[in-house]
């Protein structure tokens, strides 16, 4: 096991790469990519980075030619060998060569295109311009670049003894939070925390630890590398990006207010099984399940990723209801904000009413709270949105208002197209 204390005081030469692989990202990614690959590959878009935590001022924090060194870093990267072997030969999801032979050639001759990189009033202005497929590989190293470079910069200064004690603090914070799941019976949770992790070296710790500790309870990891060298499950379906941009692409209100169903009807020609996930959020879960079409409910579950995850699940298991399925054979991922007594509290609430499952992100792999002097490691909220298909921008409304984006003309237009009314109002922390 590295010494991630000793790593970490080591970082001193000229650039210690944060991203050393383009499938340190997640799985999901590639499943959508592939999907795009198939049917939008043509599609202009725009990727930008939204951070939501104005107080973190990341321009200040971060040099930025060390992270110019970073994001270049990655346009050098490629597939190894032994990488495209395991995605061309591997089994996913009980399905082999989930990865079809076309979208395989263009990956393995995939350089990411250039950057745009400003500073503004103490944030960096971050976009990505080009065809849908390349630009979407953006998303995840940008992200875990930014994130990591912030946690260095916060530990730069610290000696070889400070680092010492703070890892082994943030260790004794996710062994405990271990034990107090291992009681959980019939639990399967998942690391979903690429995106926003501490560092890479952290998030293959707390999926060591997560092996260890939860056994058969652990289902895998979302991040493809680490799945890969740890020879365990990589899980992901997909996300809200897909319905954002195929929305952007709709030519009137009619075909806006079909385009998440077109999303998923492309799905599902691909994907069978624990794949078919809905992720019904995006411009409302409500407005979505009561305009779904019947072949929908026949899905494998659905994934709740924003307003009360409790609320979300009684939503579905009433469509379900209503559909003539049967709730318990029927799986639902929790995935928003997650920590152990919400996956504790929600996994009794509906215990032999539904399956569940839950995808633990940014409070698994980066929570370092109180660990530091003015909280300086405490996880914010960061996101890398699609924000422009085809010359028009995109728009996300989700189930909690304080997560919505877009314009706010549009963002207008998309609720009463999808028929969204009075939302309450979460706090996003992660």
């Amino acid at each position: 096991m590295v010494d991630i204390a000793t790593r970490v005081y080591n970082h001193k030469w000229k650039i210690d790469p944060i991203v050393r692989s383009l499938i340190d990202t997640d799985f999901y990614k590639l499943l959508m990519c592939q999907s795009v690959f198939r049917n939008k590959r043509d599609t202009q878009v725009t990727f930008s980075l939204i951070n939501r935590s104005k107080s973190i001022r990341l321009a200040d924090l971060i040099d930025e030619g060390e992270l110019r060194e970073q994001l270049d870093h990655v346009r050098s990267l490629s597939l190894t060998r032994g990488e495209s072997t395991w995605l061309r030969g591997n089994t996913f999801y009980g399905k082999r060569q989930m990865f079809r032979p076309d979208f395989m050639e263009w990956f393995e001759n995939l350089r990411l295109p250039p950057y745009h990189l400003e500073k503004i009033d103490g944030q960096y202005e971050l976009t990505f311009e080009g065809t849908w497929p390349e630009v979407m590989l953006w998303e995840i190293p940008a992200l875990s670049i930014l994130m990591e470079l912030r946690s260095r910069a916060v530990t730069g200064d610290m000696g070889r003894f400070e680092l010492q004690v703070l890892y082994a603090r943030a260790m004794t914070r996710v062994w405990e939070k271990v034990e107090k799941l291992q009681p959980l019976q019939g639990v399967k949770i998942a690391d979903f925390g690429t995106r926003r992790r501490h560092s890479y070296l952290w998030q293959d710790w707390c999926v060591q630890a997560m092996t260890e500790g939860l056994g058969d309870s652990f289902a895998g990891t979302s991040n493809c590398l680490i799945a890969m060298k740890r020879d365990m499950e990589a899980v992901g379906t997909n996300a809200h990006e897909l319905p954002m941009v195929y929305a952007a692409l709709a030519e009137n209100d009619t075909a806006l207010r079909q385009s998440p169903y077109d999303v998923l009807a492309d799905w599902h020609e691909e994907h069978e099984g624990n794949l078919r996930i809905i992720l019904p959020d995006t411009y409302g879960t409500k407005g979505f399940l009561s305009g779904a079409p019947d072949w929908l409910a026949g899905w494998t579950g659905i994934r709740i990723d924003s307003g009360d995850p409790a609320t979300g699940a009684e939503t579905a298991i009433k469509w379900w209801t209503e559909r003539g399925e049967d709730p318990t054979q029927k799986l639902v991922i929790f995935s928003d904000g997650l920590d152990t007594d919400k996956i504790i509290e929600l996994h009794s609430q509906f215990a032999g009413r539904v399956r569940t499952s839950f995808g633990w992100g940014t409070l698994l792999t980066n929570d370092f709270r109180g660990l530091t002097e003015n909280n300086a490691l405490a996880p914010f909220s960061i996101v890398c949105k699609a924000v422009e298909a085809n010359g028009r921008p995109t728009v996300k409304l989700s189930d909690n208002p304080n997560k919505a984006m877009g314009p706010a003309d549009e963002v207008a237009r998309y609720k009463r197209v999808f028929g969204v009314g009075e939302q309450v109002a979460m706090d996003v922390v992660v």
